[in-house]
């Protein structure tokens, strides 16, 4: 006859394995509900932003999301965009907004420097 602890410790992997299945389609849930759809808002006119307007909207988006908590006719990002070179551009200028001067890096150089 097996004790009570035994019986306990055969269902433990069991146990876990339920856990784990369990955290892990909540993980795959929550990643899906992240998923772009498609935009049935965007058109595909001569007057669809491009890179440049992208570039410019990526490098003031932080400043435009603080003024959109305050007023709600303020978006971050411009529906009616021509795609992926819009994309580009707002990536590339919310890198721009990030990135700073590189006086950081340059600095941190001259430290190694002087350590030596």
């Amino acid at each position: 006859m097996k004790s009570s602890m035994s019986r306990a410790a055969e269902r433990l992997p069991m146990r876990r394995a339920i856990i784990t299945a369990g955290v892990l389609s909540v993980c795959v849930l929550v990643l899906a509900a992240c998923a772009a759809g498609p935009n049935t808002a965007a058109s595909h006119g001569v007057h669809d932003a491009g890179f440049w307007l992208g570039l410019w909207q990526g490098f003031i988006a932080p400043i435009a999301f603080v003024v959109s908590l305050f007023n709600h006719s303020v978006g971050i990002y411009e529906v009616h965009n021509n795609g992926g070179w819009y994309n580009f551009g707002f990536l590339v200028g919310v890198s721009i907004f990030f990135s700073g001067t590189g006086a950081g890096a340059r600095g941190s150089s001259r430290s190694a420097r002087r350590s030596r």
